[in-house]
């Protein structure tokens, strides 16, 4: 079992850039308390940090089986945190814009 906050606030502590906003969707068809929406507004108060975080404060299966949690976590850099998954397994990867290639300059 995982635990989504930690998961989240991990890889953001690995990759070191704030958030500046998150979208998290989370739907478990065996863990009824594990369904709705997390959302961290721009500009956000730590209080509104505090309870998105509590939100997301619970234990899934983020091994085989069926996706769990969807969304988005965008970060003050431009980059952003989405969810891959494969046969069920799932994780927060790390996005950045690619560089323009010389061709389209």
């Amino acid at each position: 079992m995982t635990n989504a906050k930690n998961e989240l606030l991990k890889i953001i502590r690995e990759i070191g850039i704030p958030i500046k906003c998150a979208v998290i969707k989370f739907d478990g068809d065996n863990i009824d308390e594990c369904k709705g929406e997390a959302c961290l507004k721009i500009n956000y108060e730590k209080s509104d940090l505090n309870l998105f975080l509590n939100q997301i404060n619970f234990e899934y299966n983020s091994g085989y089986g069926g996706q769990y949690l969807y969304g988005n976590v965008w970060l003050d850099d431009g980059s952003w945190l989405e969810r891959g998954e494969y046969d069920g397994s799932e994780w927060w990867e790390h996005k950045t814009c690619p560089d323009i290639p010389n061709e389209c300059k």
